[in-house]
């Protein structure tokens, strides 16, 4: 699970209770449950009644007379927090990464799709067997139809940088257009060598 995944996930179950408690105050107030069940709440806890109100008459005018700055600044962190949610959604609902890719072309071959995260690991996977390659990370990202693929080579102190790009090129990268049907696949590599001890010479 990804940091955005779990920050996302995190953010929705926050808002969850917060829009769950709101709700079970409101109803418990205005069906008059605590009365109905002799329940005692704690003191201090609002809407008992389904007379009482959020913000008496007492506290809008304790808040009133703070000064002429109260009332916009109340504005301004509502239309913040407005703005924030909105870019919050707006975030989950723009896609980075395509989800499946067709198969044998575009449109997909008779419905078959391949997942992203499936053609990645084979990638990986068999990038990270070539010679001269540590270990190998895969990510693919943008649309089914024009996805773009983001390869990170860690080479061993011994591993040549341009062998083993042209054995990406000639193996993982060309199973992968052969596999997807989709030969003008974008590709970014990075190449970049494991940390290792100075050799010494005696």
């Amino acid at each position: 699970m990804t940091p955005r995944s779990v920050c996302n996930r995190s953010l929705l179950v926050l808002a969850g209770l917060v829009l769950l408690g709101g709700g079970l105050l409101i109803l418990f107030s205005g069906l008059d449950l605590y009365r109905r069940h002799g329940l005692v709440p704690p003191a201090g806890w609002p809407l008992l009644t389904p007379d009482d109100v959020l913000l008496g008459s007492a506290d809008r005018a304790r808040w009133s007379g703070q000064g002429w700055w109260w009332w916009p600044a109340v504005i301004a962190a509502l239309v913040l927090t407005a703005l924030l949610a909105l870019w919050w959604l707006l975030a989950q609902l723009i896609r980075r990464r395509p989800g499946s890719l067709p198969v044998g072309g575009t449109p997909p071959q008779e419905g078959v799709e391949l997942r992203d995260r499936a053609l990645s690991d084979a990638i990986a996977t068999e990038a990270g067997a070539l010679p001269g390659v540590d270990h190998a990370t895969v990510r693919i990202t943008g649309r089914p139809a024009r996805h773009r693929t983001h390869v990170r080579l860690t080479l061993t102190p011994e591993g040549a940088p341009g062998a083993a790009l042209g054995a990406l090129c000639e193996g993982p990268l060309r199973t992968a257009r052969r596999s997807t049907g989709l030969p003008d696949t974008p590709t970014e590599v990075r190449l970049h060598v494991t940390r290792h001890k100075p050799h010494r010479a005696e």
